[in-house]
């Protein structure tokens, strides 16, 4: 495998540009390829068989680019799809639980952790799974918050609608005393400011996409896999975009995450592969 290839990062949507700009941040050198399935999204919703189905095809075209790692930078298809394509691939897959996991087990003073995420990555448990396997002493409260991702998707990140349906998901944590919460959607970074009021001081959250960045940058140097930085690349090069729908709004929303990063994004037909 050669060592200066791409990172393959993909999502729902745009909620995996945290996770993209987090791997940006902690290994600069490295060039990345990532795909936001803006179509079929959101993932929550769908069932596990069909979120696997589109893993797999994601999985074919992020191959067809000749990556040498992938982010699976969607929390919903990381409790899903991660063993399945796991078990199909020969390169190293990882996903955002087990680091957003292992973070908020370290955290945790009274043992009273919080999960906030899509109806599929709570009703999974697979954050309950994770946490429990790290330290059985440990409480799990999972809250499923379906509407933050459209009201992210909608670039409503300051305002008084989401402010409120933050304090109605909301209320039933605090009601259980937890002092760490897991923001287990990659959306849900982009409105952590809102979450930590909410929340209060005395509550830590918890961000996977950092900590999936960290993992990642861990693996690639064990692996002796991390870029030499020894290529000068163009931007537009080094960082590439894909979606299977609404490129347009897509490009605005990830300028807005990524200042300067995106020059293009492409349209493609993903169910093609």
């Amino acid at each position: 495998m050669d060592k200066n290839a791409p990172i393959g990062i993909f999502d729902s949507g745009v909620g995996g540009l945290t996770v993209a700009r987090e791997v940006m941040r902690q290994l600069p050198d490295e060039r990345i390829v990532y795909f936001g399935d803006t179509a079929r999204l959101p993932y929550g919703t769908k069932s596990q068989d069909t979120v696997i189905r589109f893993s797999e095809q994601i999985m074919r075209f992020l191959r067809s680019k000749g990556v040498k790692a992938i982010v699976i930078a969607c929390n919903t298809a990381s409790s899903y799809a991660l063993d399945a394509l796991r078990r199909s691939e020969d390169i190293p897959i990882i996903g955002v639980i087990n680091a957003g996991a292992r973070a908020a087990v370290s955290a945790t003073k009274n043992g009273r952790i919080g999960v906030i995420g899509t109806d599929g990555t709570i009703n999974s448990k697979a954050y309950s799974s994770v946490l429990k396997s790290m330290n059985p002493a440990v409480e799990v409260f999972g809250k499923a918050c379906p509407l933050f991702v459209p009201l992210v998707e909608e670039g409503l990140l300051h305002d008084t609608v989401t402010d409120e349906i933050a304090s109605r998901y909301l209320s039933v944590l605090k009601e259980k005393y937890i002092d760490t919460l897991v923001m287990g959607c990659t959306h849900y970074p982009l409105i952590r400011s809102t979450i930590a009021r909410t929340m209060g001081d005395e509550v830590t959250l918890v961000n996977p996409a950092y900590e999936t960045a960290v993992q990642l940058r861990t693996l690639l140097r064990s692996m002796e896999m991390d870029c030499d930085g020894d290529q000068e690349v163009r931007v537009e090069e080094k960082y590439q975009f894909y979606v299977s729908d609404m490129a347009e709004k897509f490009s605005s929303f990830a300028g807005f995450i990524l200042p300067g990063k995106v020059k293009d994004t492409m349209l493609i037909d993903i169910e093609k592969y």
